[in-house]
């Protein structure tokens, strides 16, 4: 088993229009047909955009994505959170990303409200600084160790 990294995908292919990949580097092979192809998975080529999908935890709703980013190196999800969090946006790394229902329009993620409720905050202007992205990493690779 590969360590956790929080800022890649664990299953690419809820990403990748129904394909079938394992790092950005290889070419996408088509899902084979014993793979999970229910509704909620979109077919091939199919262009995604996560922006507006909601964004559950394991133990009830979180928020809604307000934007997400593909960067090679880092990628996540910005979630607002609404009433919940007083408005807070939190930025929730591509790891934490348990599974994806295209058809519903829901991300579901591994983590509890709670877990979220205490991450760092979203900070825009400090994201491009390794060091923020540093302690949000390590945050996460925390919690998914005390899982």
């Amino acid at each position: 088993m590969q360590p956790f990294n929080p800022w890649t995908w664990r299953d690419p292919s809820a990403l990748a229009g129904g394909y079938d990949q394992t790092r950005p580097a290889d070419v996408p092979q088509q899902r084979t047909d014993d793979a999970d192809d229910g509704p909620g998975r979109p077919g091939p080529g199919t262009p995604l955009d996560l922006t507006g999908y909601r964004v559950e935890a394991t133990d009830g709703r979180i928020g809604s994505i307000d934007e997400a980013n593909e960067d090679a190196d880092a990628r996540y999800l910005v979630v607002d959170t609404g009433p919940w969090i007083f408005g807070k946006k939190v930025l929730l790394p591509a790891g934490t990303v348990a599974q994806v229902d295209h058809l519903d329009r829901v991300v579901h993620v591994d983590r509890t409200r709670e877990q979220v409720k205490e991450s760092p905050a979203f900070d825009p202007d400090h994201f491009a600084h390794p060091e923020y992205r540093e302690r949000v990493g390590s945050y996460y690779t925390e919690s998914y160790r005390q899982q």
